[in-house]
């Protein structure tokens, strides 16, 4: 669900760790653990692994220790901030298997698409990117739902000016949901960019929004897990 993913998608993105979003079960987090356990990963910051905490939104970071993993960063979570529960992740997801057979299974690029959504600037050439990966791909065989995504999710001004040309009634019917599609056949390339850096603080406010009362929640995890280190007076 992270820079790994957006390498399989072709928006390359270096990164050091591997983000996975798990379905919330008691036999499922018993297999985590085992899996992590075997790669010898200790947590590594707040919060604790806890299946209640996971279901508020928070992730929780693993390093492994030694091996051919030594040094990988796990971070792990249930719950994404404006996407459904992980059984719809799931049945939507992209399976990907490579010359040995091993096999990858990958949010949804549109799912990946608004999970990219945050606060971080550095996440938002990747949106651009995936966006721009996923039409280089299938800009010849166009169906509605692939359409939707191009013009609901491109980031840039040139591609969203070419789309609603080449597509004005769809544009027309979303222009309700995204308003700038209304810009993109004016000609006015400066104010269709004003517009997709509106976008972008506002859904920046939005992450910001959604991540303070569980910033909050972490200061408090490492406030508990600073007194409980404190050597105790006999």
């Amino acid at each position: 669900m992270g820079g790994q993913a957006c390498v399989f998608y072709g928006a390359a993105q270096f990164s050091k760790d591997v983000d996975l979003v798990l379905l919330a079960s008691p036999e499922n987090f018993s297999r985590l653990l085992a899996a992590l356990a075997e790669l010898n990963a200790r947590r590594i910051a707040v919060p604790p692994f806890d299946p209640a905490v996971l279901a508020r939104g928070h992730a929780v970071h693993f390093r492994c220790q030694g091996g051919h993993a030594d040094g990988l960063r796990v971070d792990v979570m249930t719950r994404l901030r404006d996407l459904p529960g992980f059984e719809e992740l799931w049945g939507r997801r992209t399976t990907i298997t490579d010359a040995e057979a091993h096999t990858f299974q990958l949010l949804a690029v549109e799912d990946l698409v608004q999970a990219k959504k945050t606060q971080r600037e550095k996440d938002w050439p990747i949106i651009d990117a995936l966006v721009e990966a996923h039409y280089r791909v299938f800009g010849d065989a166009p169906d509605p739902q692939r359409v939707v995504f191009w013009l609901t999710e491109s980031r840039s001004s040139e591609r969203l000016t070419d789309l609603v040309h080449r597509y004005p009634a769809e544009a027309a019917a979303l222009a309700g949901r995204r308003p700038l599609l209304r810009l993109a056949g004016t000609g006015n390339d400066e104010a269709l960019r004003v517009a997709l850096g509106a976008e972008v603080l506002a859904e920046q406010a939005k992450d910001r929004a959604y991540w303070a009362p569980l910033k909050a929640e972490i200061e408090a995890f490492r406030r508990a897990e600073r007194v409980a280190a404190k050597p105790q007076n006999p």
